[in-house]
């Protein structure tokens, strides 16, 4: 998809730090959980911005952050324009129908109880969808358009594969409609070939619908495939972005060579294949 960088950025953050020792008595329980600090990126409408970095560099902070599910101590973050500290500690419904999100393990969501349908029609209902036929029909497109039949809307999250149940998830997260979706490790708990099921299909969908993703993750060689651009993060801190091309073809951080240099081999994105385009392109050959 063509993304106009000349257009005002759907979601914009400047500056900003956080803490969960500082977002309430219940986050306190939590200390070694990482803090961000200074991180500074956009995202434009129909882009897929990727994080990648090591286990507690401030990923799935910055997502947390960007879902107001951690408040903001230093900073400024707008979306589509407006500054979200306008809203104080409030959020306001209609944000949380444009910012959805999919996490690692989607059966952790899934009510074992409830037919999946429900995971559908509970946040249908809680943003104003209360027709019955109205909800039927939403539903079913969102089951279509993410490669489910309609007989696994009657069925319980057990009697699905864990694809199949990451599949409800995006699903849930799209059926509201959303601008932006943060992927949180999305993909990370599902087998070599599902990911990449889920990577195709979460592209396909963003054509359809123009949606943007945050996607974090650790494995570049899926970054590779599915980001615009990369923002590498170490110790709470945004050290690198760039184009996707770009940043695997010439790294600029120390820590975004030693990422890539540590990627097995045997990947698509081998480190020795790396090693020596990157001693081509210095010595200028072609590669």
């Amino acid at each position: 998809m063509s993304i106009d960088r000349e257009q005002t950025p759907l979601l914009e953050l400047r500056g900003v730090s956080a803490d969960y020792a500082a977002s309430g008595r219940l986050l306190r329980r939590r200390p070694a959980a990482p803090a961000i600090s200074g991180i500074d990126f956009e995202i434009h409408p129909g882009e897929t911005l990727a994080f990648v970095g090591e286990s507690g560099s401030g990923k799935s902070t910055t997502g947390r952050v960007v879902l107001r599910l951690l408040p903001v101590m230093a900073g400024s973050v707008h979306f589509a324009g407006r500054d979200l500290a306008e809203w104080g500690t409030k959020t306001p419904l209609e944000y949380r129908r444009q910012v959805q999100a999919v996490f690692q393990d989607p059966s952790a969501s899934l009510n074992p109880r409830h037919l999946v349908a429900s995971a559908l029609e509970i946040p249908l209902r809680r943003h104003g969808v209360t027709d019955r036929r109205d909800i039927r029909m939403r539903i079913d497109r969102a089951f279509e358009m993410v490669g489910l039949d309609r007989d696994h809307i009657g069925r319980f999250p057990n009697e699905l594969s864990g694809g199949q149940q990451q599949r409800v998830a995006i699903a849930r997260a799209l059926v509201l409609e959303p601008r932006l979706v943060v992927c949180d490790e999305a993909v990370s708990a599902l087998d070599m070939s599902t990911q990449g099921q889920i990577i195709n299909l979460l592209k396909e969908l963003q054509e359809e619908t123009g949606v943007a993703y945050l996607f974090i993750a650790h494995d570049l060689g899926l970054v590779r495939h599915i980001a615009d651009r990369v923002g590498v993060m170490s110790q709470g801190r945004l050290v690198e972005l760039a184009e996707t091309d770009a940043l695997f073809a010439n790294p600029r951080d120390p820590y975004t060579r030693r990422l890539l240099d540590a990627t097995p081999a045997s990947s698509p994105d081998g480190r020795d294949d790396r090693r020596a385009q990157r001693i081509a392109d210095r010595a200028g050959v072609a590669g």
